[in-house]
């Protein structure tokens, strides 16, 4: 079994929020030993020099629809777990399958996506389940769980008896419900909670409560009296309140909107990752394609960008779960790993400690899917680790400025990463030998 030790690094516990120099001795893919700076080091064995660097958990995007064209740009941003909101689970099961070590994310996922007719994204299909009858949202989540889904993802436009129906049954096989109500007509926050919903998306659903007749898709002009830039914290922290007597978890996605805010003047580092990104026909076309419609969706979608960060940290300071995701690939450049980093840098934004922002993409990420494997730098967990060159409790920009990642054991430099990227061509023969048998089992 393969050993390596990683010495005279600037270790991060995330659990206790304090760091000391030390070693860990990795075994297989697990975490040996954590070896503090007094005592003796095994010989005999690879040994990375991590002197002047910090060792932190790898991260965790606990909101991203991951693809295998971009799943190692993850990966190469220090994102070694990703919670896949809505897809499906056969195409996934590539990734999902990896080796514990390969330089792609762990991926941890839902099936396709419940919605109610006629469906934000069109009829049913591979990536949604289209109905308006209780009883078939309670016959596909059974199938969802039979397929392997972690969790069950409900989206806008679902009817109250089906999302309660859902709910219900997802309850009884011991999986989560999360829910995206970003253009519900209908339903909001607390109904999504009041009916068993257990994760609330985006912060999706809050503004259709505070704001009783709002949503994205009716004409903006009524509601030109709503002061979006600067929230009623009054009314957040009340609404908060009734959301959190459920126990609710948010994942706010803030780069999604924030991004969307500040296009044209995005927040683009130069950096190999997005280089690489950027060299990619998708998801580039996509985001050209919204580049058409900016205006639109900063007047419709991302309105709620003050609003969103208003919750988040109202929510989190009363107790609640909030854990850092990024929506990948949606809306405006939100990079593929990258978009974490500028997640975690908004979490500071709004107030957050550094620490706090870290947790948020790490341990409290994990406990919130009971993952209890990763997400912090113990003996016995998974060995997910980065090794940064600047110290991110100083600076939370400092989490972009990976030397290596360590993936369930094994080493990487960002360039070993990068080179393992998948040809176009490759993928597209995949997507389209899936889309083959999806057809041939399921369409009629």
């Amino acid at each position: 079994m393969k050993k390596i030790l990683i010495k005279n690094g600037t270790v991060i516990d995330v659990v206790n929020g304090v760091s000391f120099i030390g070693a860990i001795e990795i075994e297989g893919d697990k975490i040996k030993r954590i070896i503090k700076q007094d005592e003796a080091l095994p010989e005999g064995i690879e040994t990375i020099d991590a002197k002047g660097k910090y060792i932190m958990p790898g991260l965790i995007d606990m909101h991203c629809h991951v693809h295998e064209e971009f799943a190692a740009h993850f990966v190469a941003s220090g994102v070694t777990t990703v919670r896949n909101t809505a897809g499906n689970v056969k195409l996934l099961n590539n990734l999902i399958q990896k080796p514990t070590d390969a330089p792609t994310p762990r991926v941890y996922a839902s099936d396709r996506m419940i919605d109610g007719t006629p469906g934000q994204w069109g009829p049913t299909s591979y990536g949604n389940f289209v109905t308006d009858d209780p009883e078939e949202a309670r016959k596909e989540v059974r199938r969802q769980v039979e397929v392997g889904a972690k969790f069950v993802k409900l989206y806008g436009w679902i009817k109250r008896d089906v999302m309660r129906a859902a709910a219900e049954e997802a309850k009884k096989h011991n999986v989560e419900v999360a829910c995206d109500l970003i253009n519900s007509k209908d339903l909001t926050a607390l109904d999504a909670a009041e009916l068993g919903v257990n994760w609330l998306e985006h912060t999706s659903g809050f503004a259709q409560e505070l704001y009783k007749g709002w949503n994205p898709m009716v004409d903006q002009n009524a509601w030109r009296h709503i002061n979006w830039e600067e929230p009623d914290h009054e009314k957040v922290h009340e609404l908060c309140a009734k959301i959190l007597e459920y126990n609710v978890k948010l994942c706010p996605t803030m780069v999604l909107f924030d991004q969307a805010m500040r296009f044209p003047a995005i927040w683009s580092p130069k950096n190999k990752v997005i280089e690489s990104i950027e060299n990619r026909q998708k998801p580039m076309e996509y985001w050209k394609s919204q580049e058409e419609i900016a205006e639109l969706i900063k007047e419709s979608n991302a309105i709620v960008n003050n609003l969103t960060k208003a919750i988040a940290k109202t929510y989190y300071d009363m107790g609640g779960t909030v854990v850092a995701g990024t929506d990948t690939p949606a809306l405006l450049y939100t990079y593929p790993g990258m978009a974490l980093h500028r997640e975690l840098e908004i979490f500071v934004e709004i107030g957050f400690r550094e620490l706090e922002a870290i947790q948020a993409a790490t341990v409290n990420a994990a406990k919130s899917i009971n993952l209890d494997d990763i997400g912090t730098i113990q003996e016995g967990k998974t060995a997910d680790l980065l090794i940064l060159n600047k110290n991110p409790l100083e600076n939370i920009k400092h989490t972009k400025e990976i030397d290596l990642v360590v993936k369930g054991g094994k080493a990487y430099n960002q360039d070993e990463i990068l080179s393992s990227i998948p040809n176009e061509e490759d993928v597209n023969r995949s997507l389209q030998a899936f889309m083959e048998e999806w057809e041939a089992e399921h369409v009629k």
